[in-house]
């Protein structure tokens, strides 16, 4: 059977879970990392995935404790983990140093660093020397950028060079500043661009390919039509894993959810009840009390 052929077919149970639950990505089990070979397995095997950001070794920790399969160092990070406005002003050393954090903090997923606004634009040399860099200093196991057929030969040389890229259409933040934030793909033009788009970084080498802010139709459809997996984010039910910032998932963002985002915790209101809890007891001298002090 094609890979093609094994993409398109029906999960293999009702949950979209293999026959052989000790080789799903989520939950399975094993003693070493989470490889792309893993993850084209999955994709033949028509299991669903999930993925989610972390940017540091204890939250890491605990995803991976989880068993999420895939874990992403996005340039999120400069929305909501270092006060930026945007992802563009993240630097190469603070992913450098953030993604080898999650390293540490993970034992079985795959870890995958974004390449920063700058950091691959300019040439597909610039994009190897800084790949090289992740890959050496931060111990990831892939790395993902964002553009299609503009990519093309960023992506080709650095997989010739040996390593996995995930690429990222449709929305693409880093381009904030020209597209700004709205659904992309919308119209027969901008339908067929997406899916050029998406063959190009299939036919570069690409393992897998992040679809963000898509209409669930043309997100279904780029799915059907290649054969390396596809991740949504706002892309609708029908790709074949689904990315989520954490800090949005567990709401420690704070303001008004996105629609694309669903809140599974409450973490803000969490935290802020305990910071509120520990300086009550301080302020009131109750703490520390007689059994947290040493004689």
């Amino acid at each position: 059977m094609s890979l093609q052929a094994a993409h398109n077919q029906s999960p293999t149970s009702p949950a979209g879970a293999p026959s052989d639950s000790s080789k799903a990505l989520y939950g399975g089990k094993s003693n070493r990392r989470v490889t792309v070979h893993d993850i084209a397995a999955a994709t033949a095997r028509g299991e669903k995935w999930p993925m989610l950001t972390a940017y540091d070794a204890m939250t890491a920790s605990v995803f991976d404790e989880a068993g999420i399969p895939v874990m992403l160092v996005g340039d999120s990070m400069g929305n909501c983990h270092l006060g930026y406005e945007t992802t563009v002003p993240v630097t190469m050393d603070e992913i450098a140093i953030l993604s080898a954090a999650v390293v540490r903090g993970t034992k079985r997923a795959l870890v995958v660093a974004d390449l920063p606004f700058g950091a691959y634009q300019e040439s597909p040399v610039q994009a190897l020397r800084n790949a090289t860099r992740l890959i050496k200093e931060s111990g990831v196991g892939a790395v993902k950028l964002e553009g299609g057929e503009r990519s093309h030969e960023q992506i080709k040389l650095l997989v010739d060079a040996g390593i996995p890229v995930m690429a990222h259409i449709g929305l693409t933040p880093q381009s904030v500043n020209a597209m700004g934030y709205r659904v992309q793909g919308r119209g027969e033009e901008a339908a067929q661009q997406m899916l050029r788009d998406a063959k190009a970084v299939q036919d570069a080498g690409a393992f897998a390919v992040v679809l963000e802010l898509v209409p669930a139709e043309l997100a279904a459809e780029v799915t059907r039509t290649l054969h390396i997996p596809t991740v949504g984010i706002g892309a609708g039910p029908d790709t074949d894993a689904q990315v989520l910032v954490y800090t949005d998932m567990v709401g420690l963002t704070g303001g008004k959810v996105p629609r694309f985002t669903k809140q599974y915790a409450d973490l803000r209101q969490i935290l802020g009840d305990a910071a509120k809890a520990y300086a009550d007891e301080v302020v009131g001298g109750t703490f520390p009390a007689p059994e947290h002090t040493f004689h």
